[in-house]
């Protein structure tokens, strides 16, 4: 590599460094959500009712809190994307299909949490 593309590459980091530490928090934690969508996340969801297991959806890249369209406040339930596994295998099997979930804030427990395979 020659000296002018590493001065580039060198000034390019520097630049963009300067760019980001420029951002609010809240910028920051948006273009690391967009990098994080962009590459993708195997993430878990479990849905329990009082202390048992009742639903688990896998492979979700994101869940997300709905947004009001009056008045542009946070409504209380997250929705997503992700396989509903039906015999809590942490695997999509054949009979097992990608689908649109919601819950509220208020009816349920959940946890989120990145694939552990």
């Amino acid at each position: 590599m020659n000296l002018i593309w590493k001065r580039t590459i060198i000034m390019s980091c520097l630049v963009g460094t300067l760019l980001l530490a420029g951002c609010t928090q809240e910028t920051q934690n948006k273009l690391g959500r967009g990098i994080q969508n962009w590459t993708g996340v195997d993430g878990v969801l479990d849905v329990y009712a009082g202390d048992k297991l009742v639903n688990r959806f896998i492979k979700i890249d994101k869940l997300t809190t709905a947004k009001g369209t009056s008045g542009g406040g946070d409504r209380p339930y997250r929705f997503g994307y992700g396989v509903m596994d039906k015999n809590l295998n942490f695997k999509a099997d054949d009979n097992e299909k990608k689908v649109y979930f919601e819950f509220s804030d208020y009816s349920t427990s959940y946890i989120f949490y990145e694939s552990p395979n």
